[in-house]
């Protein structure tokens, strides 16, 4: 674990180091990634267990929502 952390401080150290362009661009390359998988992870984790508690959308909601939209701006009500 230790070699682990002292990796990680000499990696922030160099980061730190960059001049803003480089930093932005190394932080970006490295974030942009890994916050897309975290995402991705959380929408598959959460709709698996919403799927389990059956709090997924269900068919019955989404005509309910059409039928509403569809009436919008045309004066009908």
């Amino acid at each position: 674990m230790q070699r682990i952390a002292g990796w990680w401080d000499g990696f922030e150290l160099w980061v730190a180091g960059l001049p803003f362009i480089p930093q932005f661009l190394v932080v970006l390359v490295g974030m942009v990634p890994i916050s897309f998988a975290i995402a991705f992870l959380l929408d598959r984790s959460l709709r698996a267990i919403f799927g389990v508690l059956r709090r997924d959308e269900g068919a019955e909601a989404i005509p309910a929502v059409a039928a509403e939209r569809s009436t919008v701006g045309s004066g009908v009500r």
